[in-house]
């Protein structure tokens, strides 16, 4: 049987400079699938957190009117660049899809380098606290270099050299800009309630106070949701460490996970096509 960490001491003997591509795929896609993709749920709770970013989000109306489209749209999008390569045919037209969706906007570089930074930490620090093992440092150093590269492409200017000045950054930027507000507010409810509409309908009592427990104080602050019972967490915390160690036992997955082919991705039975991804 091939070992559990047989992908893990591959990716040890990769480089984080000429083979971040690979590493963290490998890392998202094959070591942490189900971790990365809640993690990145997380990020985006984080970004609503912020009245600039919120405020952008809430006036297109596409979370509260759209929620399922917005949430398979942003993940396809960033499947075709994880799974293909940024310079890739399909991992290019996808950045271009990407870039002509946020171009009609007023983004600030500042807000572009921060959701830059959450898809960097959320899950670095998700696994930490979560993962059925340690984060290498070559993942670590690969998941920075693979969206700075991407960042680049997408014309984000200023993102730092150093992994751990954009950590710096990325928490010194939340510090100064989470704040409650009604676009906080109504996009984070209505990204909530999709979450809860995954699951049968007499669950959404439970299931709102569950997401909750995830969120820490200032998001629960920004969004004017209610602080969830005191041992919710502890629960979560626990359920989450016995996930964990029970996928120490289990053998390696035979090949990455694919978006795609998620039972959450619900807008597009019939297929689609890369242009045909985001708001009309």
């Amino acid at each position: 049987m091939t070992s559990r960490y047989a992908v893990r001491d591959l990716i040890e003997t990769l480089d984080p400079v000429r083979d971040h591509w690979r590493v963290h795929r490998l890392t998202a896609q094959v070591e942490f699938p189900w971790d990365v993709t809640r993690a990145l749920e997380l990020a985006l709770y984080r970004t609503f957190a912020v009245r600039s970013i919120a405020q952008v989000l809430d006036g297109t109306g596409e979370f509260r009117l759209r929620a399922q489209k917005r949430y398979d749209d942003t993940a396809l999008l960033l499947a075709e660049v994880l799974e293909n390569g940024y310079d890739s045919a399909r991992g290019r037209a996808a950045l271009s899809r990407i870039n002509r969706i946020h171009a009609r906007f007023p983004i600030t570089q500042e807000d572009y380098r921060y959701v830059l930074g959450t898809f960097v930490f959320v899950p670095e620090r998700w696994l930490d606290r979560w993962g059925w093992r340690p984060l290498t440092e070559v993942e670590r150093e690969s998941a920075f270099l693979y969206y700075r590269a991407v960042g680049a492409r997408m014309g984000i200017r200023g993102v730092p050299a150093d992994r751990a000045a954009f950590a710096r950054e990325f928490d010194d930027y939340e510090r100064a800009h989470l704040a409650p507000g009604v676009p906080q507010q109504r996009t984070a409810t209505a990204t909530r309630e999709l979450f809860v509409s995954w699951f049968p309908r007499p669950l959404a009592p439970a299931l709102r106070p569950s997401v909750h427990a995830l969120l820490d104080p200032p998001l629960l602050e920004s969004f004017g949701f209610p602080a969830p019972p005191s041992w919710l967490p502890v629960a979560a915390d626990r359920a989450l460490r016995t996930r964990a160690a029970a996928l120490r036992h289990l053998p390696p997955r035979r090949r990455p996970a694919s978006t795609a082919e998620s039972r959450l991705i619900r807008s597009y039975p019939g297929g689609w096509r890369t242009e045909e991804l985001g708001p009309t």
